[in-house]
Order: C-alpha cells, then structure tokens, then sequence
C-alpha cells in the first residue's frame, strides 16, 4: 500500500524540526521478522526535545505508534497510517554510571547494551537483560524479563514524551507493572531509564550473563527470523507446553513455521508474509483453546492494517 505524502505539510508546519521525516518508508527492514508495507510517515528525532516540538506541532487527528529494535514487533502487509516514530541510537543511547550504583539508559540502548554496561561498572541486579532482544524503551513499556529478572525489580524511574510534546517522569510505582504490563498512559514514548542496581564483581556478573546467553543459545532459535516469545505464559502454565501439547510444533502457514526447538516461537523461513505469521499465531491459538481450553494471548505487538 502507498499512503498519501504529507511530510510537505509537516515540514511546512514544523520549521525547526531536526529530524528526519521519510514518507512511505518500508518498515520491513526495521523488524527481526523482516516483514509489513511501509509507515505513511517515519520520523527519526534528533533528540529529546526534537521528538517533544514534532509531537506539540502535530495535528491531533494524525495517530502516532512507536517502535524500537522490532524484536517483538508484526507490521503487517498494509502498512502503517500516520506517524511511526523510531529512536536512533544516536539521540537516545546515552548511558551514564552515575553514583550510588545507578545506571542512567536511554530507550534507544539494546538491552543486551545495557547489561554488558551495568556488569563492567560493578553494578549487579540488570544482567538479566542479557535475556531479552530488544531495546529499553520496549522493555520500559511492557515490563520485560527473563532468566529471574523483570524490569520492574531494577527501574527507579522513567522518563518520556506524550502525544502533547510534554516531558512527563513516571517512578516505578506509577508505572503499575505487573507480568508483561506496564499502566503509563499508552500516548507516552519513553526517552530513558533510571535503575538502581547493587555492588557486584564484574567478572561475577559477566559470567552470568555468559551463561544466560548459551541457555538462550541452546533453547531459542535465536539466529532465525522470528519475533521472540510469541505468547504470554498464562498464570501457572507455559504457554510453550500448552502449544506443544496441541500438536503445533513445526506446524506450517505458507512460510512461517513454528519454531522446531522451541514452539512459543515463529519463524519467518524467508518468504512468509505478515498475514502468514499472524495467521500461523492464531491457528496456534485456535489449537490451544480446543484441546487445553486455555485463550493464549499474544505478547508480540501487531500493528498496521492487514
């Protein structure tokens, strides 16, 4: 699908705008599963207060979604109408040690980034990054965690832009986490992260997150094309069980596949469109619920127009 271009118009009511505007920008390079049609608009802020003067000068009616790394992101085949907003590392991966062993990220920072920072500055409590493929803003935004440890163990507070261009900072308790939860207003895009972690060993903590890695190694199909966990685990269950128990290992929509080593992945084995993937997702569910009476709900965000 092409959208019509309104970058003129943005640029026309934005004269002091620094970042880049792109109309029609494909998205599928964006994405770990390397597929969807194009955002109407993409806007690339310089900065924090670049990303807060687009947002102010924007008109109201134009719907604005994020994405980050797109490690747990479907776009699908339409495309994405209005503005889709992508930090770059450049304005927002910052990190600073600062004292009291807290750790100061921005949201652009892959997580893995951030845990490897935490480690060699003595600072224990963040190696469960290791864990998880994306970057901080989306583990900001849905509380994320691994091998033990969740966003919300480490976070004192965050800091983000609503939809108005306004600077709004949330601590831990406002933010109400919860498993793979987060109650910021949904119009907030969040621009950094404040953790408290503990005194560690460096060497201690690396070795950690050594062993983190080969679990993630020898259990994920890591070096696929595929969006990470696919489903939630519904409370007392895994939801990998569940799907394996309905027969959906390895199971087929055009080409995207249940992952063979672990099935709460699915992979794009090089020509699956979004519309395979998320078909795929939902016979698994279909699957689920007829023989577990058990309704999976997806952990991948899906976003666009089919």
């Amino acid at each position: 699908m092409t959208f019509p271009d309104i970058s003129a118009d943005i640029a026309a009511a934005m004269p002091q705008l620094r970042g880049r505007v792109a109309s029609n920008e494909p998205l599928a390079p964006y994405t770990w599963f390397r597929v969807g049609g194009p955002a109407q608009i993409l806007f690339m802020p310089v900065d924090e207060a670049d990303l807060a003067y687009f947002l102010a000068h924007l008109p109201q009616e134009i719907p604005v979604t994020v994405v980050g790394l797109g490690s747990n992101l479907i776009v699908r085949d339409g495309g994405v109408a209005g503005v889709v907003v992508r930090l770059s590392a450049k304005g927002f991966g910052e990190i600073v040690v600062d004292e009291g062993d807290r750790l100061r990220v921005g949201a652009a920072v892959p997580d893995v980034k951030a845990a490897r920072a935490a480690a060699e500055a003595g600072i224990d409590g963040l190696a469960f990054y290791r864990g998880i493929p994306g970057a901080i803003g989306g583990a900001l935004r849905m509380n994320a965690g691994a091998h033990g440890g969740e966003t919300k163990d480490a976070l004192i507070e965050a800091r983000g832009v609503d939809r108005a261009g306004a600077l709004r900072v949330f601590s831990n308790a406002d933010l109400g986490y919860s498993y793979r939860h987060c109650s910021a207003p949904d119009d907030v895009i969040f621009t950094q992260a404040l953790y408290q972690g503990r005194p560690g060993d460096p060497a201690t903590i690396l070795a950690e997150m050594e062993r983190i890695t080969a679990a993630r190694e020898a259990s994920q199909p890591i070096k696929e094309k595929t969006g990470g966990s696919t489903f939630k685990n519904p409370e007392g269950r895994r939801a990998w069980e569940l799907i394996d128990a309905a027969g959906c290992r390895g199971l087929v929509v055009g080409d995207a596949q249940v992952s063979e080593m672990h099935c709460n992945f699915l992979i794009n084995r090089g020509k699956a469109t979004a519309a395979d993937i998320e078909a795929l997702g939902e016979e698994v569910r279909r699957r689920v619920r007829e023989t577990s009476g058990v309704d999976l709900h997806w952990e991948i965000r899906r976003i666009g127009v089919a």
